[in-house]
């Protein structure tokens, strides 16, 4: 199957899933980076934050059309985070290429398994948050964007719930939000890196990606979130499990 076509289905089933559970297709997009297209892992990284940045902000104006993305909270979340990722991402080249499939595999591991818990409970009463809790998740999902190409959807939905009280829905389409901002500032400390991205690969899964997206949305208005998350969760944990498998081997 050749490159181009393998592109345009991984690039597809990672906007589905970003835009139904509003992340969690950045965490495929890495391995099929990996293991379908032959990139490294440094260089997944970064063109998978290209891919992320792109669809994340896609997905946003389809959750923003419908209400469900809570700005200032969201830009005050996304805020903490901005350093860390910028940061991490400049940290990220230095990393030897096992070290960065085997935090990878990891990061994925624990997203399968915060999918198949069952979700807990709306945060304290009447949507008033914890601000150090609050600001200290946005650092940690900075950090983990910038160092291994993620967006962290799949932490941010539940600290959205948690943390700050918010309905899934809109969790759902501010995590969009926060995805986008740790992704440009980290992408802004890769510019050297960038140069080399195979822009003939990446071109078409980006543009799968965004369309999928779009899927992604009216799918989730049509299918039980926790059969998504389900479904989702156990294809992670066998890609988690093959990646560190691969990189103690």
């Amino acid at each position: 199957m050749s490159a181009l076509i393998l592109a345009l289905i991984a690039g597809a089933v990672v906007g589905l899933a970003l835009g139904a559970l509003g992340g969690g297709g950045s965490v495929l997009a890495v391995p099929a980076l990996i293991y379908l297209l032959g990139f490294t892992p440094a260089a997944a990284t970064t063109a998978s934050l290209i891919i992320v940045t792109a669809t994340s902000l896609t997905a946003l104006y389809a959750h923003a059309r419908t209400g469900n993305v809570r700005w200032k909270a969201g830009a005050l979340f996304a805020a903490a985070g901005l350093l860390p990722a910028a940061a991490a991402g400049a940290a990220a080249s230095r990393l030897p290429q096992p070290v960065l499939t085997a935090a990878f595999a990891a990061i994925a591991a624990l997203a399968a398994v915060r999918m198949l818990r069952p979700s807990r409970a709306a945060g304290p009463a009447g949507g008033e948050a914890r601000p150090a809790k609050a600001a200290g998740t946005g650092a940690g999902l900075g950090a983990l964007t910038g160092l291994l190409g993620v967006g962290g959807g799949f932490l941010a939905v539940p600290a959205l719930v948690t943390v700050l009280a918010f309905e899934m829905q809109a969790a759902v389409g501010t995590s969009l939000l926060v995805i986008s901002a740790n992704s440009l500032a980290s992408l802004a400390t890769r510019g050297a890196t960038t140069a080399g991205v195979n822009w003939a690969v990446i071109g078409p899964f980006t543009g799968a990606a965004i369309l999928g997206a779009w899927d992604g949305k009216r799918l989730a208005a049509k299918v039980t979130g926790t059969l998504l998350q389900r479904t989702f969760a156990v294809v992670l944990l066998a890609v988690a499990a093959f990646m560190l498998i691969d990189a103690l081997t």
